[in-house]
């Protein structure tokens, strides 16, 4: 079986490494995790250490959370602040948020790093969060007991007030930060000592509280990168190549720029972290002027070893990679597949393949950059801190110690702001013109350089025994490798065939929780599609395309048996050996989800259809529980109206009601635009749709019904940010082949494919 990243199972925090501060400083009461060594003092002032502070009191009781997560739109900060206001028994309208920078000591508590993604963040934080809120309670606790000499055992924490129910003497949290009472700290022990509140004394947790980022976004307030304004400042408008990588630039003519008024300098990179090749950014003292300047500098490029790619030669390469046995290495092995197939009363082979798509956040990629002396400043909202704060090292030439990252809220991510490949032209024009530059995508750069989710090509080849039982399945996978382009080895899987490490995070949900005997899943790298079409990760990451294939096949394997889809699927997730309790969760997701939609109670017109999935999501260390059925509407002519989605999905212990909803809905109708809309094409090494125009997500128009269905049962929260993205393309396809016959195996679905199956 595969061997999932350490850096990514909950269970490997390491508390030990940690301990807690609990402190009185001049700002009040500070909280948060440190390293050991140099801190065995008692807290003076947040200035005499670095720990890793989590929230402070301030005297004035307000309660400031900071949050180590990229905020873009999902409430993340909110959420963190809840967890901690539940453990803390604070009032809610004392929470406040803030967001951290790239110190070292606003590093996840599990993965070591400042990076939002994977549907991780409240999954491997609730714990920490909840233990610092707890340890903030305990320490306001014992200060108000000494201050108002009763025993602290007798107190009663509620809405910011420390009460002594007894002698009606109280605190109000405000009262024990300004006593100074309020000093402790928890070794290791102590802290994973600690026993937290049970879900049924929660009074918090489970409750839609106002999102506490919600008002500074309606009035303006919240600073977004694109608001950074610095005094002095210039801004830089970038030139891209032709070709999306591999391209260099032979010459820049800037005679007309020069006419610009406010033009200062073409800037030609020299990125020595490959993060950008080919570009050159105008600068100029507004961004009018520099887009103007960029407009009309005249750029001599050599296209590259890329400049004829097409995504035709990188599908043709994926298929011939695919056909070579010792291609790639294996993500599972369990059994023995092909001897399998060899008994087998039936096999049946498909190939399913997804094209390019774009992130496209509304907020256009942007980056300022400053330097003040030998620090490195940066602004832009960010998902990963801590890499991104080396790229702009890298671009500058200094140290990483160096750069300060100001993280800003994020107007829209969706794995797109993983990357740092605004902030080179950013750097590099400040260190050029010896003044802050403010660098503004426009929609075309973003769409034509951005880190695509990359092509993929999927062989799967099923066996069934006489009764229609599945025995055999194997599984190739042939993409870019996006998480191996980051170069970061702990991100990396070893593999079980010992061949070297893989990309899991390419072949994540291949290895489902149906009980199958022999089962293969090989990775393959494109490494023609790694260099032409630099990938990165887009929400729901793999499983967005494995399970396009698994759960196609599975309904594949269930028609082709006789069998009702749903019924198949429920016998396949029998929770036999390591598929135990996972394969129960997802069953109930499954079952519930059939409920609520009437799946198989009513007869539908002709023409329509139902179709199901159910998907673990994401790693199976870190898996999250949902299931779709899709209600279709397919037309002679091929054309597909998707009816109703009905979403069901299990997420443990549920923080926000309504923002869970929230990211359910969203997190479907993603899956809806990349399963019936979105495609970007590769032509001659370039990016081909440059706009909303020929890039076409979901419309509102296009809008269907979405039904939810949350089971929060108490246990360890899960994600809900992409879950329901992986599930949402095959319950489609599953049901326009139930509505029309026709089996689609290609993304995104068009009606001219649908109806070529229909007549096929």
């Amino acid at each position: 079986m595969n061997r999932h990243i350490k850096t990514i199972t909950p269970e490997t925090t390491d508390l030990s490494r940690r301990s807690f501060l609990v402190g009185t400083a001049a700002t009040g009461l500070v909280l948060g995790y440190a390293g050991v060594p140099g801190i065995g003092e008692a807290l003076a002032a947040p200035s005499s250490f670095e720990p890793s502070v989590w929230y402070a009191i301030a005297p004035d009781g307000l309660v400031t959370v900071t949050c180590g997560k990229a905020d873009m739109g999902q409430h993340i900060a909110s959420t963190m602040a809840q967890i901690v206001c539940e453990e803390l028994g604070a009032k809610w309208s004392d929470m406040r948020v803030a967001l951290a920078s790239n110190d070292p000591k606003f590093n996840d508590p599990v993965l070591g790093a400042q990076i939002t993604g994977g549907s991780w963040s409240t999954m491997m934080n609730f714990d920490a969060m909840s233990r610092a809120g707890a340890a903030g309670r305990m320490a306001l606790t014992e200060g108000a007991a000494a201050a108002m000499g009763v025993p602290a055992s007798e107190l009663v924490v509620r809405d910011s007030v420390i009460a002594h129910p007894k002698s009606k003497k109280q605190m109000s949290f405000a009262d024990v930060v300004k006593s100074g009472k309020a000093t402790k700290t928890f070794t290791p022990d102590e802290l994973k000592a600690i026993k937290l509140k049970t879900p049924d004394q929660y009074t918090m947790i489970g409750v839609s509280v106002p999102q506490l980022d919600i008002p500074s976004k309606t009035n303006g307030t919240a600073k977004y990168g694109i608001d950074v304004m610095l005094p002095g400042m210039a801004y830089g408008a970038v030139v891209t190549p032709p070709v999306r990588f591999g391209a260099t630039v032979k010459s820049v003519d800037d005679t007309g720029a020069k006419k610009v008024p406010g033009f200062i300098k073409a800037v030609t990179l020299d990125d020595k972290t490959g993060t950008t090749s080919g570009w050159v950014v105008a600068v100029a003292s507004t961004y009018a002027n520099a887009k103007k300047a960029a407009a009309v500098l005249k750029i001599a490029y050599d296209g590259g070893p890329n400049a004829k790619v097409s995504s035709e030669s990188l599908l043709d390469e994926a298929k011939r990679l695919q056909k070579l046995d010792d291609s790639g290495q294996f993500f599972v092995k369990d059994g023995d597949p092909v001897a399998a197939f060899g008994s087998a009363a039936k096999v049946l082979e498909a190939e399913y393949t997804t094209s390019i798509n774009i992130h496209a956040p509304m907020e256009p990629m942007n980056a300022t950059a400053e330097f003040k002396g030998d620090i490195l400043h940066i602004y832009s909202g960010n998902q990963f801190a801590t890499r991104s704060g080396a790229i702009a090292a890298g671009a500058a030439g200094i140290d990483p110690k160096f750069v300060v990252m100001h993280q800003m809220w994020l107007g829209g991510g969706f794995g797109r702001r993983l990357d740092a490949d605004m902030m080179v032209p950013a750097v590099q024009a400040a260190k050029a013109i010896g003044k802050p530059v403010k660098v503004i995508y426009t929609r075309e750069n973003d769409m034509t350089m951005d880190f695509s989710r990359p092509l993929t090509y999927q062989k799967v080849k099923a066996g069934v025994d006489v009764d229609g039982k599945l025995v055999a399945l194997s599984h190739d996978v042939v993409s870019a490798w996006p998480t191996a382009r980051w170069g970061i080895p702990d991100f990396l899987t070893p593999s079980v065939d010992k061949k070297g490490p893989l990309d899991s995070f390419t072949v994540n949900g291949a290895d489902f929780f149906y009980t199958v005997p022999n089962h293969y899943v090989r990775a393959i790298k494109n490494e023609l599609a790694h260099n032409a079409t630099p990938s990165g990760q887009l929400r729901s990451v793999a499983p967005g395309w494995t399970f396009w294939a698994v759960e196609s096949m599975i309904d594949e394997i269930a028609a082709a048996t006789g069998k009702d889809p749903a019924q198949f699927r429920i016998a396949l997730l029998d929770g036999k050996g390591k598929n135990d309790g996972g394969a129960q969760r997802l069953r109930n997701t499954l079952l519930a989800a059939m409920g609520l939609s009437g799946y198989g109670t009513k007869q539908l017109p002709k023409g329509e259809g139902m179709g199901v999935a159910c998907v673990s999501s994401q790693e199976r260390a870190t898996a999250s529980w949902t299931a779709c059925v899709a209600h279709v509407a397919v037309a002679p002519s091929g054309e597909v109206t998707v009816k109703k989605l009905t979403v069901a999905t299990d997420v443990g212990t549920q923080v926000h009601p309504d923002n869970i909803r929230a990211q359910v809905e969203g997190a479907a109708l993603w899956g809806l635009s990349l399963a019936m809309y979105e495609k970007a094409t590769l032509k001659d090494g370039g990016i081909e749709q440059t706009n909303f125009d020929s890039y076409t997500p979901l419309r509102m128009s296009q809008m269907p019904e979405v039904a939810v269905a949350v089971i929060a049962n108490g246990e360890k929260a899960t994600g809900v940010g992409e879950p329901a993205v992986t599930v949402v393309a095959p319950a489609i396809g599953n049901a326009i082949f139930n509505a029309s016959g026709a089996r689609i195996r290609a993304l995104p679905i068009t009606a001219e494919a649908v109806k070529g199956a229909m007549k096929a």
